[in-house]
């Protein structure tokens, strides 16, 4: 099994023109070694899917039950159109080519690229199914095929310039550091909070450089000629911050002491969530400044008007004593940012479990969350609330990705090798009519994103490709998208859409297995 794991996690990390299979790849592998007889015990699967889904309901609590009362709610109607498209394409495909439910929400699943609607839908049909070859298929159509409409966003959006949206794929995206001397006299005066310059660019300066070694920016600061700040922000953006402020300073040498003058910390305090970092004044209250935040597991330098959201990963820079104090105002534990409680994970997911469990009567038909759905809720709910009382069942970000990592990879390689003793028959039978099946439903969620973000919701080009991103759960589509739009809104809309996705398709495969069957 952890041949298959290894071989796969190989396989996608191969990357032509950007583009990998990632995790997915051991799907592939787990394909050919089911062709050869191979097999591993269901039970192993169904294990991996309830760590796997849990994870991904502990991530995504903090954001997704906050969407619907910020901006984010016209990205999350965004998210429910596309899911809702895709579902009902599947359907109506899969009635007109007499698709079996097990192939349809496996291509449903594929095309939308999303590995835990590829587990929701195992978890509701019986061993022996072909839901992990119709994936198999579909997967390749809806990476290719998101990163091809992502480029030709840009064209579709009338009015817009492409020189002013756009720009080359040479390091942009990539966050970097600027040392630069400020040289505009009318700068001189000026606080950190009345540079415009750095809004509009959502760059950060974290330090200043004094008797040669990098300090925390203090609490009064002001600007004045012949000082040398450092900048934080991404490639094709912090050009614009130096030509307003000054120059760069190539030639100078500095070490930045993280150890004391930077801190990884994680807010639960309910007088930061939902502020933004204009509302917070955190330099002049606490001497801080926030260069970064990790969000959803993407990282980005904030504007001001960033809204701060619960289970944040903020990186603050700042002498070690107000480190402290912030530290204590956000609500931060030492053990919350660096260790996994495992009572309380495995109290998590036993909840999950009797919660998927659970029979449900409707219309006559007995119905349960199952092993996807029960973990997903009660991941969602915990995830939401962070802490109760003295329990904290929050996770590190590494715990969570390793736990969700594992559980993931254990679950693809045993539904791939179930499925991989009949993947040469299928594809000989419905070769033709799966890749079709699967490019339309590829097609049609990405035409019905656009044309809702751009002539209901009113986005701009920037906020829909990074929402589009996050609906179809594609993060190789997240990497042109950064690659070819200069701006870090792409990056947070996709966070903020992302968790909506994640639930909604994972409950939306079970209702086309229904629908289809």
């Amino acid at each position: 099994m952890f041949a298959i794991i290894g071989f796969g996690l190989i396989l996608g990390k191969i990357s032509i023109r950007g583009v990998s299979l990632g995790s997915s790849g051991v799907v592939f592998v787990a394909l050919l070694a089911g062709h050869w007889g191979y097999q591993i015990a269901p039970e192993v699967g169904l294990a991996g899917v309830v760590l796997f889904i849990y994870c991904l309901g502990i991530g995504a609590g903090p954001s997704f039950l906050r969407m619907f009362v910020s901006r984010g709610k016209a990205l999350a109607i965004l998210a429910v159109t596309m899911m809702g498209a895709a579902g009902l394409t599947t359907w109506i495909l899969a009635r007109l080519f007499q698709l079996s439910p097990d192939l349809a929400s496996g291509l449903l699943a594929g095309a939308l690229t999303s590995t835990p609607a590829l587990a929701a839908a195992s978890e509701k049909l019986p061993l022996g199914s072909d839901v992990a070859v119709g994936f198999g298929i579909a997967y390749p159509f809806g990476v290719v095929g998101v990163i091809f409409f992502i480029q030709l966003l840009p064209r579709l959006f009338s009015g817009v310039s492409s020189e002013s949206e756009t720009t080359s794929a040479d390091g942009l995206g990539k966050i970097v550091r600027e040392l630069i001397e400020v040289k505009n006299q009318s700068m001189v005066g000026k606080r950190l909070r009345d540079l415009s310059v750095l809004a509009r660019s959502n760059c950060q300066v974290s330090r200043i450089i004094i008797e040669g070694q990098p300090r925390p920016i203090p609490a009064a600061f002001q600007l004045a000629l012949g000082q040398q700040l450092l900048i934080v922000g991404r490639v094709g953006q912090i050009e614009t911050v130096i030509e307003a402020i000054g120059e760069r300073c190539p030639e100078t040498q500095y070490v930045l002491d993280v150890e004391r003058q930077r801190r990884q910390i994680v807010v639960t305090a309910k007088e930061l969530v939902g502020h933004t970092l204009k509302e917070l004044h955190l330099l002049s209250r606490f001497g801080v400044t926030i260069s970064r935040i990790t969000r959803q597991d993407i990282e980005f330098v904030p504007g001001p008007d960033e809204t701060i959201h619960f289970g944040d990963l903020l990186r603050a820079v700042g002498e070690s004593e107000n480190l402290e104090k912030f530290a204590a105002s956000a609500g931060h534990r030492a053990r919350t940012a660096e260790e996994t409680d495992f009572i309380t994970l495995a109290g998590g997911l036993v909840l999950g479990m009797i919660l998927g469990s659970i029979k449900f009567s409707l219309g006559g038909e007995s119905l349960s969350l199952g092993m996807a759905g029960g973990p997903l809720i009660v991941g969602l709910i915990l995830g939401h609330f962070g802490q109760f009382g003295a329990i904290t069942v929050r996770m590190p970000r590494a715990g969570r990705l390793l736990l969700a990592e594992l559980g993931l990879t254990v679950f693809l390689a045993q539904a791939g090798c179930q499925a991989g003793d009949q993947f040469v028959s299928v594809v000989q039978q419905n070769g033709w009519t799966l890749c079709l099946v699967a490019s339309i439903v590829v097609l049609v969620p990405l035409l019905a994103g656009f044309l809702v973000a751009r002539f209901f919701l009113r986005l701009d080009l920037s906020e829909t490709a990074g929402g589009i991103c996050g609906a179809m759960t594609s993060t190789p589509g997240l990497g042109a998208v950064t690659s070819a739009i200069d701006s870090s809104v792409p990056a947070t809309s996709y966070a903020t859409v992302y968790p909506v996705a994640l639930v909604l398709i994972t409950l939306l495969a079970p209702l086309v297995i229904m629908a289809v069957s």
